[in-house]
């Protein structure tokens, strides 16, 4: 019969194509990982993997066994998390994945409190664009993932905490710096700069200014802080969410924001789980803790506001 060892050590050479490398990770001898997959394959009766010297490649029907090994293993880490759901709440280490126009700008305002709330907790963290922290979170690698709403996760639970308004940052010399909100026909007339696709916040820009494309933008950038320093040097202008006003345009006179006159929210902030993850009672925590944060720390604007628990 397979073992559940057997299982994590096709998995670690399925993600590094590499029986070195896998056993690195492993923390065993590249000669035992090899023993058990040679042995594993055997009771299959059928290869697993192709290797040689220089490469490895997962088999047809080695790709059928190992989506199906990734369900069971993500199964057997929540079956092992049962036993921490009868802990205290977030006293258990914890993963979190977090998108970067969210992370920057949340975990500054959490992190110390969980620290002073929950000392016990230890957390890891990975920052990544919305896409890969919910493939992490589907395979198990991840308990739980901080993302911006609307996005398709249908199959994962969502807990949302927070909704917030877009505004657009501009120069200071802009003819337009003044107004109170800005319409989607005067922004069309500006020169805008979003991030580049794949980040989900160009996605809620281009639905808030009711834009089905970005055609009419001239520049693309990895980073909320890059689009800043170019509307500083007056190259363009952006949006920018309302939990990192305060941290982007902070200390620099040059810039301001301004609210669109789309209605809001223009986008909800929420942790998501798989439906079966058995630690709820933890993720229920993290939420109630970072809405109490947010809630003391985030100025009271026109548009940032807590969200009803859904």
């Amino acid at each position: 019969m397979i073992s559940l060892k057997q299982i994590h050590y096709a998995l670690a050479v399925e993600k590094t194509l590499h029986f070195k490398r896998a056993a690195e990770v492993c923390n065993i001898s590249q000669s035992a990982l090899s023993t058990a997959l040679s042995e594993m394959e055997k009771q299959l009766g059928f290869q697993v993997f192709e290797r040689d010297n220089r490469k490895v490649l997962v088999t047809p029907l080695g790709r059928q066994l190992l989506d199906r090994a990734r369900l069971i293993e993500v199964q057997m880490q929540d079956l092992q998390k049962l036993s921490e759901a009868q802990r205290e709440p977030l006293s258990t280490p914890l993963a979190i994945g977090v998108i970067p126009t969210v992370g920057p700008y949340l975990l500054p305002r959490i992190l110390p409190a969980l620290e002073e709330l929950y000392p016990r907790l230890k957390l890891d963290i990975v920052e990544d664009q919305t896409a890969e922290v919910l493939d992490l979170l589907r395979s198990g690698a991840l308990d739980t993932a901080i993302i911006a709403l609307p996005y398709a996760c249908a199959d994962l639970l969502t807990f949302r905490f927070w909704t917030e308004d877009l505004l657009w940052v501009t120069h200071r010399d802009n003819k337009r710096a003044g107004q109170q909100a800005i319409s989607v026909e005067e922004l069309q007339q500006e020169n805008l700069m979003l991030l580049k696709d794949g980040h989900c916040l160009t996605d809620h820009a281009l639905a808030a200014c009711k834009l089905e494309n970005r055609s009419n933008f001239s520049f693309s950038a990895t980073s909320l802080a890059t689009l800043l320093q170019l509307v500083v040097g007056k190259i363009g202008s952006t949006l920018v969410p309302e939990i990192a006003l305060e941290q982007l345009v902070a200390g620099n006179d040059s810039l301001t924001g301004v609210h669109l006159s789309e209605p809001g929210p223009h986008r909800e902030l929420a942790l998501v789980v798989r439906p079966n993850y058995p630690s709820i009672g933890n993720i229920e925590a993290l939420r109630n803790l970072i809405r109490a944060e947010l809630t003391r720390q985030v100025p009271e604007s026109r548009g940032s506001r807590l969200a009803a628990v859904r």
